[in-house]
């Protein structure tokens, strides 16, 4: 798995992406009544604005997208864990790499260098109609090296792509279709759930912390299994077929959450047992795995971003009467509300429910916050907090999805693709 060898200069400018992100999302409440919008609405804009702050802090990582050694290099293997040949791997500069690529292959014909819906970190949490390609490779960072990092990137701007999904059915059919010319330049869903979770329980990196015993190593033996078992259940959760309307893509979600959750359970108990069997000091130097990573990731990060790396800016945006007005700008980019209604012709109604799935998708900017969380001490206390965090993100969605259902309960067909059109369109 990554360890802290791979923690380089790339891996701090991804977390300093999504900190500064929080940037924008941590405004207290003087700055709403200021901007005379409502939290749900002032959320939109946040996430908009750090996301943009973030990307442009991350340039060279869209560098790494379009630059040609990366592009071969991943489209030759389709492995966004390697490497060029004879190069040590860096998986989070590789990550960002395939996912744009593969996820900017089938939109628009690639002719795109970057895709509205990217995380701050230049990966994609959506390729296709694949929902978090790297499912579990994240689940092991958190939870063996305490790092949340990409866990943190995912909430509403995937809910959000999930609704207005900018794909045409055509492009989205291509990751589904039988291998053939088309397929050669686009990596089927199939090929993506396979590749992008190669890695398992970093067993080397443990067995060199705790140096186990005999009885503990065939602890550490059985949790690798459970650990492997689990990646398995993630990638069952891998579509089939491609998702045409956004309850299916917020149910491809669901998916994918309950079977991440799953995951978790299976590995909670053999991890138990293992860590049970460890004593005081053992304990101290598996804990330590997160510690030198959360040094090495402090390290990593560029001096002014190390306020933002915790969360709290020095600046202030509330007294920006430019940011004020990006934000009010971005509020109506993100929800095109009058656009819906005007193109679908909603009645009063329809409309009335449409400003519900506004107001309820918008919730999720607060319940799921950009900024990642402070790692617990042990494994244990990681692996329930990252369930949480999947729970709260699955409720979230499961939200989402009821207010979507009552939106479209009385449209029309005709309606209904109105609606599907939206994305595409605004993606154009």
């Amino acid at each position: 798995m990554v360890g802290s060898a791979f923690v380089s200069g790339r891996m701090g400018l991804a977390l300093a992406g999504a900190a500064l992100m929080c940037v924008a999302v941590l405004l207290p409440d003087k700055a709403e009544a200021q901007f005379g919008l409502r939290g749900g609405p002032l959320g939109v804009a946040r996430f908009a604005v750090g996301h943009m702050i973030g990307m442009s802090r991350l340039r060279h990582a869209r560098m790494a997208v379009r630059g040609g050694r990366y592009r071969s290099a991943a489209l030759r293997s389709q492995d966004p864990r390697g490497a060029e040949r004879g190069q040590p791997a860096n998986p989070y500069v590789l990550r960002a790499a395939l996912t744009a690529q593969a996820a900017l292959s089938g939109w628009q014909g690639g002719r795109r260098p970057q895709g509205w819906w990217r995380h701050p970190d230049g990966s994609y949490g959506w390729v296709g109609p694949v929902f978090w390609p790297f499912a579990h490779d994240d689940l092991t960072t958190a939870i063996i090296f305490g790092d949340t990092t990409s866990l943190s990137l995912y909430g509403y701007g995937d809910i959000y792509a999930a609704i207005f999904a900018p794909y045409v059915a055509t492009e989205l059919a291509a990751y589904i279709a039988p291998q053939g010319r088309r397929a050669r330049r686009i990596p089927s869903a199939e090929t993506l759930c396979e590749a992008s979770d190669a890695g398992g329980l970093p067993v080397e990196r443990v067995t060199a912390a705790v140096a186990p015993n005999e009885s503990q190593r065939t602890a550490l033996d059985e949790l690798a299994s459970a650990w492997a078992a689990a990646r398995d259940t993630i990638r069952a959760a891998c579509p089939t077929q491609a998702p045409a309307t956004a309850a299916e893509r917020l149910g491809l979600m669901s998916e994918r959450l309950q079977a991440m959750i799953k995951a978790i359970d299976a590995v909670a108990p053999p991890l138990s047992k293992f860590v049970g069997l460890l004593n005081d000091d053992q304990k101290a130097r598996l804990n330590a795995l997160a510690n030198e990573r959360r040094a090495a990731l402090a390290a990593a990060l560029p001096k002014d971003a190390q306020a933002a790396a915790a969360c709290k800016p020095d600046y202030d945006p509330r007294y920006d009467e430019k940011a004020q007005r990006q934000y009010e700008q971005l509020v109506q980019q993100q929800w095109p509300v009058a656009e819906i209604a005007s193109t679908l012709k909603l009645d009063e109604i329809a409309r009335a429910r449409l400003d519900v799935l506004q107001d309820t998708t918008l919730r999720t900017v607060e319940t799921l916050s950009a900024c990642p969380a402070e790692a617990a001490a042990t494994p244990q206390a990681r692996l329930a907090a990252v369930k949480a965090r999947l729970e709260t993100m699955l409720q979230a969605v499961g939200g989402v999805s009821d207010a979507l259902d009552d939106f479209e309960a009385d449209l029309s067909d005709e309606q209904k693709a109105g609606f599907e059109a939206i994305g595409p369109k605004r993606g154009a």
